[in-house]
């Protein structure tokens, strides 16, 4: 069991409601028997700086409470932190899509994560992907990296704070077809492959799932040592609306509008400006004119509690 535990809370994830559920799991957390500490994020970008500094002042475990984007964030901050200093990963999910706790099999009940994540059994290295882009900007990401129309979508998702969860995804998937359908001419180099097509969507995955249901890489593992891709290539918007229910349910790879690979390093340079969200956060978006990156595999660089 760990000895000192900083738990970084995103109040305003769950559309606000997490607040009231931290509020809730206080009774868990005066039960742990070490140092734990509680911090709350106040704007974005906020839990990097506060996961960095709990993993400088010695802390063994992070715990990221809220979305995928709570666990962005903590986690690009664990990894400002040299490799022997690194605080071990928890996650609590309170948030819209919760793919990474999916993804490591974590409780989706807050309070049953709590308890498991803070007895610390079962703690396993995942990779990490990284993102460089064409200006040097880094980016780590856990989870997946999306391009083009499921960008589009995570742009689009933020803007509607009437629905929530995957329902929320689903409208901004219907609103992208009818709205954005502006395929890209790209140029895509991995270690394995060359290849070049116009590409309304690429997706690069560490997980299998992304937007609390699409399970757009069902046999992804984020402890396998490499990533794959999911490219949909230039299609008519009848047929977006076709492979919809099919990324739902994960049988979309037997479309030959479908292409997908695996990959340690890849490189891609495109026609167009390149919209990217990296696990469901926004990192560039409409106004950009980003149109090169690079992307690569940094196996095992995180411990994480899984279920």
């Amino acid at each position: 069991m760990p000895r000192k535990v900083k738990l970084i809370l995103n109040p305003i994830a769950d559309m606000g409601r997490a607040w009231k559920t931290a509020n809730d799991l206080r009774p868990i957390a005066q039960e742990f028997q070490g140092d734990i500490s509680w911090s709350g994020t106040v704007y974005p970008t906020h839990a990097i700086e506060l996961a960095r500094q709990a993993g400088e002042e010695g802390y063994d475990m992070v715990v990221a409470m809220g979305g995928d984007g709570t666990v962005h964030e903590v986690m690009n901050g664990l990894m400002q932190v040299p490799a022997e200093k690194r605080p071990i990963l928890g996650v609590v999910p309170i948030g819209s899509g919760n793919d990474f706790a999916y993804s490591t099999g974590v409780k989706q009940k807050a309070s049953l994560a709590l308890a498991h994540v803070l007895k610390a059994e079962n703690i396993q290295p995942v990779d990490i992907g990284m993102m460089t882009d064409e200006h040097g900007r880094k980016e780590y990401f856990d989870n997946t990296i999306g391009i083009g129309f499921d960008a589009v979508v995570t742009i689009r998702s933020h803007k509607l704070p009437i629905v929530k969860g995957f329902l929320m995804y689903l409208t901004a998937v219907i609103q992208t077809i009818i709205l954005n359908h502006n395929p890209m001419q790209m140029k895509v180099k991995t270690d394995l492959e060359n290849w070049e097509e116009k590409i309304i969507m690429l997706t690069l995955c560490n997980g299998p799932r992304e937007g609390g249901g699409f399970m757009l890489a069902p046999e992804a593992k984020n402890n396998d040592g490499v990533l794959e891709y999911v490219a949909v290539t230039k299609v008519s918007r009848a047929t977006m609306f076709r492979l919809v229910p099919e990324f739902m349910n994960g049988t979309h790879t037997r479309f030959k509008q479908i292409r997908m690979g695996k990959f340690t390093k890849l490189s891609l340079t495109s026609d167009l400006p390149l919209y990217i969200h990296t696990d469901g956060e926004i990192f560039t978006s409409f106004g950009s004119n980003l149109k090169q990156l690079s992307v690569e595999i940094l196996p095992q660089a995180l411990r994480v509690v899984h279920g």
